[in-house]
């Protein structure tokens, strides 16, 4: 019996965490990975260019038989995901930055949100801290050349000490990690806060939706 086939997709090394991830927790899947290494990093571009990066990527999903694909793109989730389900007749898994549970968990009603400018600036980020951080300050730090620190392998770590430092002098007690490029430096981040914030990535909920949707289409 063939294997069910996923899409995973993101602009550039990011999402290959997720990935390993979704393997270990469903070795039955065939995971289709895609990247744009061409046009990364997303998070400082238009959304007109973004749609236009990823539709022809995404076709290539369907062409390729794929029946879930998981967005593991925190700029194209938050600002493009709608328009893209209309587009593509294939159930998505997007993923956003983790604010429900973050402003759930802060004792300090202060929280970070690590992320793009294009995802900080999103619509639906925008409805998360409405819906979700009402009450909670959302510190977010600039960490607009953090992806493409990380796509060239060159991490400046006392850069990224410092920003988390900063958010941590300001009462952040949890760090939302808003762009799977910065997974890759989940260890680093943790490091530097040494038990001083929490440090949160939306990995496991992706993979519990994922879950969901497959079931659904058995």
């Amino acid at each position: 019996m063939p294997k069910v086939k996923i899409g995973v997709f993101d602009s550039g090394v990011g999402a290959l965490s997720v990935i390993q991830a979704i393997q270990k927790e469903l070795p039955e899947l065939k995971t289709i990975y895609k990247d744009d290494k061409t046009h990364v990093p997303y998070g400082t571009r238009t959304i007109q260019e973004i749609h236009g990066f990823v539709r022809p990527i995404f076709q290539e999903f369907i062409d390729e038989d794929c029946r879930v694909i998981v967005v593991a793109c925190n700029t194209v989730t938050t600002n493009l995901i709608p328009q893209l389900r209309q587009e593509f007749a294939v159930p998505m898994v997007g993923m956003e930055p983790a604010i429900k549970p973050a402003a759930k968990a802060t004792k300090s009603k202060v929280i970070a949100v690590c992320a793009t400018p294009r995802t900080l600036s999103s619509q639906r980020y925008g409805w998360l801290k409405k819906e979700y951080a009402q009450d909670i300050k959302v510190l977010e730090p600039d960490c607009s050349d953090w992806a493409l620190m990380i796509e060239n392998n060159r991490v400046e770590h006392d850069r990224v000490a410092k920003t988390i430092e900063d958010v941590i002098s300001q009462d952040a007690d949890q760090i939302v990690l808003g762009c799977t490029h910065y997974h890759w430096i989940e260890a680093l981040i943790k490091e530097v806060a040494n038990g001083r914030a929490e440090v949160i990535q939306p990995t496991r909920p992706v993979i519990i939706q994922l879950k969901r949707v497959l079931q659904q289409l058995s």
